[in-house]
């Protein structure tokens, strides 16, 4: 036993040494004196221990009382910050305190050593009232966005008159109507009997070779038969009430898919037409073509384009492998179908157009295209020329107005993401932004730039969300528009002219590069909550142990970070908050037009970019992506520019977020008030942890998510997007957790719901592909519930 104590006491000491001396890098780079004492006081205790000496125990114990009293300091009562400060401390510390305890408990001639223990217990419970103490008297927290309008008062009751008119039993659209508001009118499922949800059957739209993990696409419903597809260039056809598979087209099988996703169809019915085609689905391949297919036997429709098939590359130039793809759902209004593209971020200036066309959705042939660099010229660019390289793309959803005539696409911002000072006066003028089209004609109606100048990679990723929305002056036409870096602006849709207030605030202007110029304000929307969280401090730094907490503060500390929005510098990391990834992305937001509550769910994981000079790119080997070799979309070359970029997500040599959770929350907003109802975090870590490991947790702590949510007429919200592959049903009202279901794999997609006309049942409907950057769990199924027949 001697010398498993000596042992033990080694560990003390060497853990203290590693704890003092990065504590004491952490305070050459202006941060906390914590780990520097900490250290020294766990070292103390090891030595002594190793000595014999009885103050052992005293020197750890003044270090748990410290450390208690700090981590109240720090994060007051928060229970995963807690976790993070006080785990590590008291699991080390066990063998130490236990053993003192036994040693007093058997020395009855000791009555003195029996004593004191009391004082220790009196320590600990008094340290939290020093941290408290010591908070009321430091320097007040960040304001977090999110409330600074207040909370709702009440939930707010039915409208007069909901948001938008609301469609039928099937789901026709990606977002279920043109609007994309992602609400459902049926309410057969209800907060009283959604726990009684179960499977009702499962498809799989495999294939299984090649790249896994693409199976992000929501289902359209049109009567009695579903239609989806996947990321392998396939399109499915499904019987609506029991999954079975009615058809199945494979656009392309030209080599293995890329990887990207299929994210959904679109449907047609041509007008005063009867026999075949009568009925068509629109669909992308990768390759990348439209393509128009019977529904009803998955037949290409040989009357459109070229044997049922139009190529999207024509007029592009010379267009790299993988370097143009279509992963949303086409948008077909008045009789086009309208589509824009995704590129290959950050490899060259001079990357393909951004193009936005409209074909004819019964012949195929091109009606229009919007060319930002040309926008007087609406045809094909002539013989010998091309679209004009490099401006910004539209990859989103996209929404449409039949009424009004006018289709709204929300804008990347223009390649490369990290470096601007090459982009020309129509790319600012439109990248980043929602613009108007005329969906006749492709003239340019109106413009709103969510941000200035974009050099963060904040494109604008959500489908607008189309409602009719009550003003004191009456109903007015508007837009929802989500962005990544959290904020929702609301929008007239005949005007682009903003209904909630915006405001052009400044933003940090200090250390971009060189020959960058950076717009000095940026426009906030002032009567919405904002989904970008707090200033991040060097206390919101977190970590499974104190050795990777304490990395993540360093890198805080070294890091380049003003607040959100700060620019890019040269040889220094940059941290994005939020992160590239969002804030909000492609999910966008579902709204309850009967009530007016809008439901986001939303991330708060900050990126990290890293901008070099070009030398240093060659020196890392740094290439773009041609089809081969190269890194892809895992880095920014930039070529054709100065400089290069490293990017990625701000985590700890374990592979955890260095910011604390919660990374994924869901919140519901009252629409009229601004406000917020509730929020909370969204999903456990039972299949994510350190390293890559699963942890099994089954805590609710907030995790990454990707994909959406739907609302239905009966109260409820529906979710999957969580790395635990948990499919949830929330009261949109209360936010309570009602119902949950495994699924195969991640629900990185956004669900929907119908209702079969073949037995009356309400069904609501995921795909479960999950997600293989995340580390998911992967399957090629998707998953329809129903209550029992």
């Amino acid at each position: 036993m001697r010398w498993l104590w000596r042992g033990y006491a080694i560990l003390l000491v060497i853990v203290g040494a590693v704890l003092a001396v990065g504590g004491a890098v952490l305070v050459s780079e202006g941060g906390s004196l914590y780990y520097v004492l900490t250290g020294l006081a766990i070292g103390a205790s090891g030595i002594l221990l190793w000595r014999g000496n009885g103050l052992a125990h005293w020197a750890y114990c003044a270090m748990l009382a410290g450390t208690l009293a700090w981590a109240v300091y720090e994060v007051r009562f928060d229970p995963w910050g807690l976790v993070a400060r006080l785990a590590t401390p008291l699991v080390l510390g066990l063998p130490m305190l236990l053993g003192w305890w036994r040693a007093s408990r058997r020395s009855a001639s000791h009555p003195r050593r029996r004593g004191l223990w009391p004082v220790v217990v009196s320590a600990m419970v008094l340290a939290p009232l020093v941290g408290i103490g010591l908070r009321s008297m430091g320097p007040s927290l960040p304001v977090d966005p999110l409330w600074e309008r207040g909370a709702a008062a009440a939930v707010p009751q039915p409208l007069a008159q909901p948001l938008a008119s609301t469609p039928g039993s099937d789901w026709q659209h990606y977002g279920n109507d043109q609007g994309g508001t992602r609400f459902s009118p049926l309410a057969q499922i209800t907060p009283q009997n959604v726990d009684k949800l179960e499977v009702a059957w499962e498809a799989d739209v495999g294939p299984f070779e090649g790249v896994r993990g693409s199976l992000q696409t929501t289902p359209i419903n049109v009567g009695d038969s579903l239609y989806v597809c996947n990321g392998h260039n396939v399109v499915v056809a499904l019987d609506a009430e029991t999954g079975r598979e009615r058809w199945r087209y494979a656009m392309s099988d030209a080599g293995l898919p890329s990887g990207k996703p299929c994210r959904g169809v679109s449907y047609y019915r041509v007008p005063q037409a009867r026999g075949a085609c009568t009925e068509r689905i629109l669909a992308t391949s990768q390759t990348p073509e439209l393509f128009a297919l019977d529904a009803a036997t998955g037949l290409p429709c040989s009357g459109f384009g070229e044997r049922g098939r139009v190529k999207l590359l024509e007029g592009l130039g010379d267009v790299p492998a993988g370097y143009h793809y279509v992963s949303s759902a086409p948008q077909v209004v008045r009789g086009n179908v309208v589509l824009g593209g995704a590129i290959m971020d950050g490899q060259y200036w001079g990357e393909p157009s951004g193009v936005i066309r409209a074909f004819d959705a019964v012949t195929g042939q091109l009606r229009w295209a919007f060319d930002a660099g040309r926008p007087d010229r609406r045809g094909a660019p002539p013989p010998g020329e091309s679209y004009t390289a490099a401006t910004p793309n539209s990859w989103a959803p996209i929404s449409a107005d039949e009424s009004l005539g006018l289709v709204y696409l929300p804008m990347g911002n223009a390649t490369p993401d990290f470096y601007g000072a090459q982009r020309r006066p129509f790319d600012d003028d439109v990248a980043s932004s929602v613009i108007a089209l005329d969906a006749e004609t492709g003239q340019r109606r109106w413009r709103f730039q969510t941000l200035h100048h974009d050099i963060w990679d904040y494109d604008v990723p959500s489908q607008p969300t189309l409602i009719d929305f009550p003003t004191s002056n009456g109903v007015r036409h508007a837009l929802v528009q989500p962005t990544k870096r959290g904020e929702i602006f609301v929008l007239d849709r005949e005007t682009g002219e903003p209904i909630k207030a915006v405001e052009e605030r400044p933003v940090p202007q200090h250390g971009a590069l060189p020959g960058e110029r950076v717009s000095p304000t940026q426009p906030f929307s002032t009567d919405m909550p904002s989904f970008r969280g707090a200033k991040l401090r060097e206390a919101d730094m977190w970590g499974l142990t104190p050795f990777d907490q304490l990395a993540c503060r360093i890198l805080f500390r070294r890091a380049n970070y003003e607040g959100t929005l700060t620019p890019v510098s040269l040889n220094r990391t940059t941290l994005f908050d939020p992160g590239y990834s969002g804030g909000i992305n492609w999910g966008s937001v579902s709204i309850d037009v009967d009530r007016g509550i809008m439901m986001v769910n939303w991330m708060r994981l900050p990126s990290v970019v890293e901008v070099f000079s070009r030398e240093e790119a060659r020196r890392r080997g740094l290439e773009r992506f041609d089809g081969t070799k190269g890194q892809g979309a895992a880095a920014a070359p930039q070529e054709n520019t100065p400089y290069a970029a490293k990017n990625g997500q701000f985590l700890s040599p374990l592979g955890v977020p260095c910011s604390a959770p919660p990374w994924g929350l869901l919140t519901a907003v009252d629409l009229q008030g601004g406000q917020v109802i509730w929020s909370k975090p969204l999903g456990n870590g039972r299949d994510s942890g350190p390293l890559g490991m699963r942890t099994h947790s089954p805590f609710t702590m907030g995790v990454p998510n990707s994909g959406g949510t739907v609302t239905t007429r009966g109260g409820l919200t529906f979710i999957g997007a969580t790395v635990d592959s948990m499919f949830r049903a929330f009261d949109t009202a209360t936010g309570e957790q009602l119902w949950q279901s495994d699924l195969p794999g991640a629900g990185m997609a956004t669900p929907m719901s119908y209702q079969s006309p073949t037995s009356g049942r309400q069904f609501v409907v995921i795909a479960a592909g999950g997600r293989a950057s995340l580390k998911t769990r992967l399957s090629t199924k998707i998953v329809a519930y129903a209550l029992p027949k």
